[in-house]
């Protein structure tokens, strides 16, 4: 941290030109983001400036074509930056997971006009957040109930309703909603957070993720346009069969997790002043064990670092696949959804043991509610907790053996 301290300070950013995954400017924001995150998440100081400082570098436009205004990085590319927010601020990570899966499904729809408009608000630096769940959703064996819907008014409508887990739209500029339109079909609108009765409520009260603004949304009788509300059979909505991006970005947070981990693992033993009453030497530096603890921890981010641009290799891969025919689309996105799940399996089961290897290296004292290590952990296992792996792997055995079909949305 004190590294971080002596670049960041006073620093001043450049962000005439949208930052790409590898410009200097990048970099400068992620140290800078890193700087105080402990602190952040301690007392629980949410991070407004930070956004805006995403918001003036462009970095939601990382996806977008140069041609369009954007960066032009690949998925790898988007990855790899996600990995190293994680690892900068796990909170900060999370807060743009959803922006990052709209902007995602807007790429790869049509570009109609109402698409350009969206995709040009994200070069702008607008940033997306999601208010899609419900409580009353029941999602066993396929169903679903959706009680938040549109009711004529003039040539538009009017929206009501409550959504809960709402994580990134505390910050955003544009929510994702999904409804239902007046006759029950299944919709979503992309509306202005700061619309007139849209209440933005921060009640997320989770061990870990703390400042990721994941609270309920309450629409009371919202404005909502004609050309807002995307049809599921319009052209300009995303048709893949699997929502890949929004587990994938989850599972890359871990592995950041990881590297933070490490880098703490790292400077403790530094810092230490003394080693434990049965070390074999006298400076922590110089001990095996703590040695081979570190090593453990540097084997752990790296296979995570890994698993995950593999499985990100897979949504590159589609972008090719889409241009060759529906069969070969079809069948890199199994691949790719594939993928992202076995990449959970292994990347959350690395997070949670490398936080939990973090004590072993520090001893009691790294317990202090000060020092803050604990929200590793914290983090890490509510990140985890999205989609629980068991349904992940019952879903890929269920595949390997019998070719049954993965789910289809739902984070698969």
């Amino acid at each position: 941290m004190t590294q971080i301290l002596e670049k960041v300070t006073n620093t001043t950013f450049d962000f005439s030109t949208p930052v790409t995954a590898n410009s200097p400017e990048l970099q400068k924001l992620i140290d800078f983001i890193a700087l105080g995150a402990s602190e952040r998440d301690r007392d629980r100081i949410l991070p407004f400036d930070i956004i805006d400082l995403i918001r003036q570098s462009k970095l939601g436009a990382l996806r977008i074509p140069v041609a369009e205004g954007g960066a032009g990085s690949t998925a790898r590319e988007l990855f790899e930056v996600i990995i190293r927010l994680g690892d900068a601020d796990a909170n900060v990570a999370h807060i743009v997971r959803n922006h990052f899966s709209m902007t995602e499904r807007l790429l790869r729809a049509e570009r109609s006009e109402r698409n350009r408009r969206w995709l040009k608000a994200v070069v702008d630096g607008a940033i997306f957040g999601s208010a899609a769940n419900e409580l009353e959703l029941k999602r066993a064996g396929g169903g679903g109930v959706v009680n938040t819907k549109l009711t004529p008014d003039g040539d538009g409508y009017r929206l009501n309703g409550t959504k809960y887990y709402s994580t990134g739209s505390l910050y955003a500029n544009f929510l994702y909603v999904r409804l239902l339109t007046p006759d029950d079909t299944r919709a979503t609108a992309i509306i202005p957070s700061n619309r007139p009765g849209v209440e933005l409520v921060d009640d997320w009260d989770g061990f870990g993720q703390r400042l990721t603004g994941t609270g309920t949304t309450i629409f009371t009788n919202v404005r909502v346009e004609a050309d807002e509300v995307i049809l599921e059979t319009d052209t300009d909505q995303d048709n893949l069969p699997y929502n890949i991006v929004p587990q994938l970005v989850l599972t890359a947070i871990n592995a950041g997790i990881i590297r933070s981990v490490l880098r703490d693992a790292t400077n403790l033993i530094h810092k230490r002043p003394r080693t434990f009453y049965h070390a074999v030497a006298e400076q922590a530096a110089d001990d095996p064990l703590l040695q081979q603890t570190v090593g453990q921890l540097a084997a752990n981010a790296f296979a995570a670092e890994a698993i995950i641009l593999a499985a990100a290799d897979g949504l590159d891969r589609l972008d090719v696949a889409k241009t060759q025919g529906e069969e070969s689309k079809l069948a890199a996105a199994l691949n790719a959804s594939l993928g992202a799940a076995k990449a959970k399996l292994i990347v959350d089961d690395l997070a949670l043991k490398s936080a939990t290897l973090l004590f072993e290296v520090g001893g009691a004292s790294t317990t202090k509610k000060s020092s803050n290590l604990d929200r590793h952990w914290r983090n890490a296992r509510t990140l985890a907790s999205h989609n629980p792996g068991h349904f992940k792997a019952r879903a890929i055995g269920d595949y390997e053996i019998n070719t049954t079909p993965l789910p289809q949305r739902g984070f698969f």
